[in-house]
């Protein structure tokens, strides 16, 4: 029983390491956060999880710069049924806004954040919109109707094989979605809008992180436009979102295997979903105006050794009990991502974990031409175009 949930996650490893070589089940009072976050009895033990062995120490914020701009506030989370969304809304609900509005375009995701937040926060104003990003009638009318001050924007498709598959969809909802949003905090004199990116947006080697850059460059330049501040923040994978390798390897798993890892050197960056929301508040509260906020990420995790942790923790031992076998890299898929481009140039911020990228300045009516013709081709789902004005307008898109 590890009865210190603040140790170091390298202590936390190597004892649960050492007793899966013995066959001693391991397990661990719940941590600080989720004790102090999400109510959870501090005597409760549990079974070592993922989150225990690759997660970091609690992230320590600026509580009242992020309660300054979002307490008493009308906030809008569009995608707040996602793994990002949802938590985005739980950790704003806890800032007492004076409205919170979750707009998102699955019913079913919008029905159980609704749910959710009704029964553990019952005296939120809380507005759950059904709509889609890209539908400026439903989006101009939302702004129009309650007016956000702040707008967390989450929608997206993140798959990139899927996304490489359906590139004009990824251009549509990702560019176009993004910019109809956008404008709207323009236009209805919202005071900030904070756009969550991904590393896949740096040197992407796929539509997906292609569309991600391109959302990343209309921000930064429509902040110079605007009164409205734009502000994105760029982060890897976090664990157990919808559609990443760690839910995939769960039901692997359960099913006896095999476990599929694409190639014995990919690598990926991690952290837990609390923790990125946490640093998107927190970047929330630090921007000016057209910065990308990139987080720290730690150090990149070996897909294959996530693998043999995951099998390891469901008390089965890889290759014996549980095959890996290794299925070769899909569809616009990287060995390892980048955090910041070369051109970038990292600066440091008054918080530890978040880092600062260069914005990229571009002609603004060259780029709202070149975004004209990108959606023209999107709609008429001319592959061919769409790619040669994603490379137009990020040259470094492989």
């Amino acid at each position: 029983m590890l009865a210190i949930p603040s140790a170091d996650r390298k202590v936390v490893k190597k004892l649960v390491d050492q007793c899966n070589q013995v066959n001693v089940p391991c397990q661990t009072l719940p941590s600080v956060f989720e004790i102090a976050d999400h109510g959870v009895d501090a005597s409760r033990l549990r079974h070592v999880t993922l989150e225990d062995l690759l997660g970091r120490d609690p992230v320590k914020l600026d509580t009242q710069a992020i309660s300054d701009y979002l307490q008493g506030k009308v906030v809008l989370v569009s995608g707040g049924g996602g793994s990002i969304g949802s938590e985005l809304c739980r950790q704003v609900a806890h800032q007492k806004p004076e409205r919170l509005i979750v707009f998102d375009n699955g019913e079913f995701n919008l029905y159980s954040i609704d749910h959710e937040l009704n029964e553990n926060f019952p005296g939120l104003s809380l507005e759950s919109i059904l709509g889609d990003v890209k539908d400026a009638d439903r989006v101009n009318w939302v702004f129009q109707t309650f007016s956000p001050d702040v707008v967390f924007h989450a929608a997206a498709y993140k798959h990139v094989p899927m996304i490489e598959s359906n590139p004009a969809e990824g251009v549509t909802n990702n560019i176009c979605g993004t910019k109809v949003v956008a404008d709207a905090a323009d236009r209805y004199g919202a005071d900030r809008f904070v756009m969550i990116s991904t590393d896949k947006a740096v040197n992407p080697a796929n539509v997906m992180g292609a569309t991600k850059r391109v959302a990343e460059i209309y921000c930064q330049n429509l902040d110079v436009h605007s009164q409205t501040r734009f502000i994105t923040t760029r982060f890897g994978n976090v664990l157990g979102s919808a559609g990443s390798v760690v839910p995939l390897f769960h039901k692997q798993i359960e099913d006896g295997g095999p476990v599929t890892v694409t190639h014995r050197d990919i690598t990926r960056y991690f952290m837990t979903i609390p923790e990125a929301v946490s640093l998107i508040l927190q970047a929330g509260a630090m921007g000016r105006g057209g910065e990308i906020f990139v987080m720290d990420m730690g150090d990149p995790v070996l897909i294959s050794d996530l693998a043999r942790q995951m099998i390891r923790l469901s008390g089965l031992e890889p290759e014996s009990d549980i095959q890996i076998v290794y299925t070769g890299l899909r569809p616009g898929e990287k060995l390892y991502e980048e955090i910041f481009h070369e051109s970038e140039g990292l600066q440091p911020t008054s918080h530890a974990k978040l880092l600062l990228a260069t914005s990229r300045q571009v002609d603004w009516d060259w780029l709202n031409k070149e975004l004209v013709q990108l959606q023209n081709a999107a709609v008429l789902r001319d592959v061919e175009i769409v790619t040669n004005h994603l490379h137009n307008i990020i040259p470094e898109f492989k």
